[in-house]
């Protein structure tokens, strides 16, 4: 089989998984405890690590800005220019590639491993639904995380790049502050939010797809996971940027 009809092939699967997904999601009865032991798996591996990355994240947006805004003389923008950055595009990859990287990764191994060793087979001779049971749990749940998260990283990325721009490139703490209504509205944060929900069904969609299909032993399972860390990072981005050109497109931007 060539590489191109493998890869239709895949891509058919992949679907056909996220069909199963929303069907099964409205079916009772709910896995609840599945639900928040994810939910407190995947925060409790990712929360850390998204704090941490969003610093030098908005201190690195900040002090790029705020050199432009200072060689344009728009210095009263940089607040406006820092959120808007932080908000709209920073705070959403951020939060999917380490929900991605570390919860993703996780759950694929988890159902990979349950693959070999014929778990999710003898699931299915039992009449249980292993999309039902293990799937549509940890998608929601990795939604749930990522929306809370991309909160989290909005408020330390924008703390981040207000101390580096007032510390370090000497702003204006006023026109900082009073400059975040100047451009940044409401729409921002609720399409940063969308994003992050988005962009967590995309990670735990994937991982769940590569961890049941997984075959080969544990050395499957291992390329599996590295294949499923890859490939979601290539579906953020490009989902990312049809969402962000289709967002410029329908809401009017302040001028």
């Amino acid at each position: 089989m060539t590489a191109v009809a493998r890869g239709v092939r895949e891509a058919g699967s992949f679907f056909g998984l996220v069909v199963d997904v929303v069907k099964a999601t409205p079916r009772r009865p709910f896995q609840l405890r599945e639900f928040i032991q994810q939910a407190w798996f995947v925060a409790s591996v990712t929360i850390v690590p998204t704090a941490l990355v969003s610093i030098p994240f908005g201190a690195v947006i900040a002090l790029q800005l705020g050199t432009l805004t200072r060689q344009l003389g728009a210095q009263s923008f940089t607040g406006a220019a820092s959120v808007l950055a932080v908000v709209r595009e920073a705070s959403p990859l951020v939060t999917a590639l380490l929900v991605a990287g570390a919860g993703g990764s996780a759950i694929c191994a988890d159902l990979g491993s349950r693959k070999i060793r014929e778990e999710i087979d003898a699931m299915e001779v039992l009449g249980i639904s292993p999309i039902q049971r293990l799937v549509v749990p940890r998608v929601l749940a990795t939604m749930l995380v990522a929306a809370l998260l991309n909160g989290l990283v909005s408020v330390v990325g924008v703390a981040g790049g207000y101390f580096f721009n007032v510390q370090v490139q000497g702003g204006t703490p006023g026109a900082y502050l009073a400059s975040f209504t100047a451009l940044a509205q409401t729409a921002d944060l609720v399409t940063s939010e969308i994003k992050a929900l988005i962009f967590g069904a995309i990670a735990a969609l994937v991982a769940s797809y590569k961890g049941l299909t997984a075959g080969g032993g544990p050395k499957g399972v291992g390329d599996a996971v590295n294949q499923s860390v890859v490939i979601t990072f290539m579906l953020l981005f490009v989902v990312n940027f049809v969402i962000s050109a289709v967002y410029f497109q329908v809401v009017p931007q302040k001028i």
